[in-house]
């Protein structure tokens, strides 16, 4: 619970039955500004389900083309003319469709929204168009170098998976997309059973059941299928991929055995943060930019999802220190591994953590945000607020007991852009 501006606001999780299926709605009020945001989650409906690459985020981007009926102008002028977004967007492991407006114009907002549910723009023009728009990006990303190496990374990491594929397809899985695969896939990945609601703003919570209850019959009820769990590969292998570039990309990853379940995510948030989460602070940037000027930037992270948990860093440098940063890299996670961190290391990391915490919950998009993670990750709500209460209360020992027991973080695997 927090105040702001005299308003009293707390995210909530409620349930309402439509067609026999229960639907959860994330639901928080705040009467301060007059504005309101409606978001559909469709769950396991994202890039790791689909069975053509770049379908899901092909599917997303038809659904911003307005109706069949008035097209993609006719369609934009109706929600210009009273300040209307609607847009979707996909992710690996689901589809939103988000409707906002000021308050007054919600109503009208929730009408535009079931129009284009039920007439999306299923025309050759619609599919040409956003598949122009694709293969443009698709050619342009030939010479991003990051992007390549990124691509390379993933494909050594998580060979034989769905997470290896490419995220938005390539130039000949979009050219053979057809109006029949994103219409089945819609069909078969937007369902009533896999729909969770996320509603935030000036409006009352019966208000939000009756859009809902209008909303949620447009789909039918779908087989549900979860995704399958999968593991970076701990090979160690080393990818090097020749371009006409003037320095080195270099993209390197291991696994992580961790679940996103486990309670004691505090330990992992720190142990992020000062491998290569924490900027200057970070030993991955004390090592390779501070001390030897190898790099302007390397950053690392520990990625936590549902399919899958691993280490994910990056950082560029001259074609003549490539070798140099690599060693560093390994050098510097064996180290962190094999020696934990200082006193100083995590005082100085609860301080920045906590007093920074008020700066991730001062909006109200932050919150549901953080409020549906929780939910997704099957954690309770608030469960932030008790992992900063361990997170100050957390010793030495039991951060480095954490950080030498994940050995995995030294398999590492490196994708390297270098010159031909």
């Amino acid at each position: 619970m927090l105040v702001l501006q005299g308003v009293l606001m707390a995210t909530q999780i409620k349930e309402i039955e439509v067609n026999e299926q229960n639907i959860s709605i994330l639901y928080e009020q705040g009467e301060y500004i007059p504005i309101v945001s409606m978001q559909l989650v469709f769950s396991n409906a994202g890039q790791l389900s689909e069975h053509i690459n770049g379908l899901a985020g092909l599917s997303a981007n038809l659904f911003n083309e307005g109706t069949s009926k008035e097209g993609s102008m006719g369609f934009a002028l109706k929600l210009d003319a009273k300040a209307i977004d609607i847009g979707t967007h996909v992710g690996r492991e689901s589809f939103v469709i988000e409707v906002s407006s000021l308050k007054s114009e919600f109503p009208y907002a929730v009408e535009r929204l079931i129009e284009l549910l039920k007439d999306p723009n299923y025309t050759k023009e619609a599919l040409e168009q956003i598949k122009h728009q694709k293969l443009g990006w698709l050619s342009q990303k030939k010479s991003d170098f990051g992007y390549i190496s990124a691509s390379a990374l993933r494909q050594s990491l998580f060979k034989g998976t769905a997470l290896a594929e490419p995220y938005d397809g390539t130039l000949e899985s979009i050219e053979a997309i057809s109006l029949q695969n994103i219409q089945d896939f819609i069909s078969s990945h937007l369902g009533i059973n896999n729909l969770m609601v996320v509603v935030g703003g000036d409006i009352g919570f019966e208000e939000v059941s009756g859009y809902v209850k209008d909303i949620a019959p447009l789909f039918a009820k779908i087989e549900n299928k979860a995704m399958k769990p999968i593991e970076a590969s701990a090979k160690k292998e080393t990818i090097l991929i020749e371009e006409e570039t003037e320095q080195a990309y270099i993209y390197f990853g291991s696994p992580f055995y961790y679940s996103y379940k486990s309670q004691d995510q505090h330990l992992a948030k720190i142990a992020e943060y000062l491998l290569g989460g924490a900027g200057f602070g970070s030993r991955l940037m004390e090592e390779i930019r501070v001390k030897r000027g190898l790099t302007y930037g390397v950053y690392a992270s520990l990625r936590r999802t549902k399919p899958v948990s691993y280490l994910s860093g990056s950082m560029q440098t001259k074609l003549s220190s490539q070798d140099e940063a690599k060693a560093l890299i390994q050098e510097v996670v064996d180290d962190f591994i094999k020696n934990g961190i200082t006193k100083e290391e995590l005082e100085d990391t609860k301080k920045f953590l906590l007093g920074s915490e008020p700066l991730r919950t001062e909006t109200l998009s932050q919150r549901l945000g953080r409020a549906f993670s929780d939910y997704y990750y099957e954690r309770p709500l608030g469960f932030a607020k008790i992992q900063l209460e361990k997170l100050e209360a957390v010793t030495l020992e039991e951060v480095n007991t954490f950080i030498k027991s994940h050995t995995e973080l030294s398999d590492l695997s490196f994708a390297i852009v270098t010159k031909k």
